[in-house]
């Protein structure tokens, strides 16, 4: 079994989609999902699941650092078929590793490249995080509009260069409101954590133009442009930002902001998943 941080990243993305056809039986998973805190309920509402796989067994995963992630790779059937009545099937992620965990860029993003190896065209992206808005309170889900990477890297490599114009689906952020047309929509900025953001930091990421801030999502976001991916993007809000809330940020609060949201966000995501075509 090849390290990820010592062969070609697109070799071991292969041979974990590999691996997971032999433990699936499917030889393609249409839509990819990465859970973040707070969304993990979404998995329990899409359709059946065909298996259910801890992502330690296939290659270059390693089991979740974080609480509130599930260390599995789950094959789901989806209830909505495509157009011509063939079953639909999506391959949830729940071992995302995050760049603090000091493993590198390509760990980072091996599960969307992994994804898309699975034969995935849509990667659908969700975190927990900081909100900058006062009027979002904890518990509400925006929709990713564009990001700003301050993580000083990238998990492309050497002289190749990809469009991000559009990173972040215009179509499929509309076809997210027509199932809820209050959503809201930002732009978020990825620091590197572990630590969270200070008052000065929150405040000039609100210059730059973000309106979100967290430790995930945007280096899996180019990743999956780069393997030709359509990507939909959704925070939730869990806590404001600090210096913008009066009271110290804690991952707990993380969690217990995702625990009270969680049923409702699962519903939303879920009826999002059954309209993507």
């Amino acid at each position: 079994m090849a390290a990820i941080d010592s062969a070609d990243p697109f070799v071991v993305a292969q041979e974990a989609a590999q691996a997971l056809r032999e433990r699936t039986g499917l030889q393609v998973h249409d839509i990819a999902l990465t859970l973040g805190s707070g969304w993990g309920g979404a998995a329990d509402l899409l359709g059946e699941t065909v298996a259910e796989i801890p992502a330690s067994e296939i290659p270059g995963f390693s089991k979740p650092a974080l609480e509130g992630h599930v260390g599995t790779l789950r094959s789901i059937r989806l209830a909505a078929s495509d157009e011509d009545g063939a079953p639909r099937h999506a391959l949830v992620i729940g071992a995302r590793t995050h760049f603090y965990e000091g493993r590198g860029v390509r760990a980072v993003v091996h599960g969307v490249r992994t994804a898309a190896a699975a034969g995935a065209r849509t990667m659908v992206l969700t975190n927990g995080c900081g909100g900058l808005n006062p009027g979002w309170a904890a518990g509400t889900p925006v929709l990713i509009s564009d990001h700003i990477n301050l993580t000083a890297t990238s998990p492309l490599e050497g002289a190749t260069f990809v469009d991000l114009t559009d990173l972040y689906s215009h179509r499929l952020r509309e076809l997210a409101r027509s199932v809820d047309p209050s959503l809201d929509e930002g732009v978020y900025a990825q620091f590197t954590g572990p630590h969270y953001e200070t008052p000065a930091e929150v405040r000039m990421a609100g210059v730059l133009g973000a309106d979100l801030v967290g430790m995930s999502t945007a280096l899996e976001a180019i990743a999956a442009r780069q393997a030709g991916m359509e990507v939909l993007g959704i925070s939730l809000v869990t806590n404001l930002a600090a210096g913008i809330q009066e009271t110290p940020l804690s991952h707990e609060e993380v969690l217990e902001a995702g625990q009270a949201a969680g049923p409702r966000i699962a519903r939303l995501l879920a009826e999002i998943i059954r309209r993507m075509r």
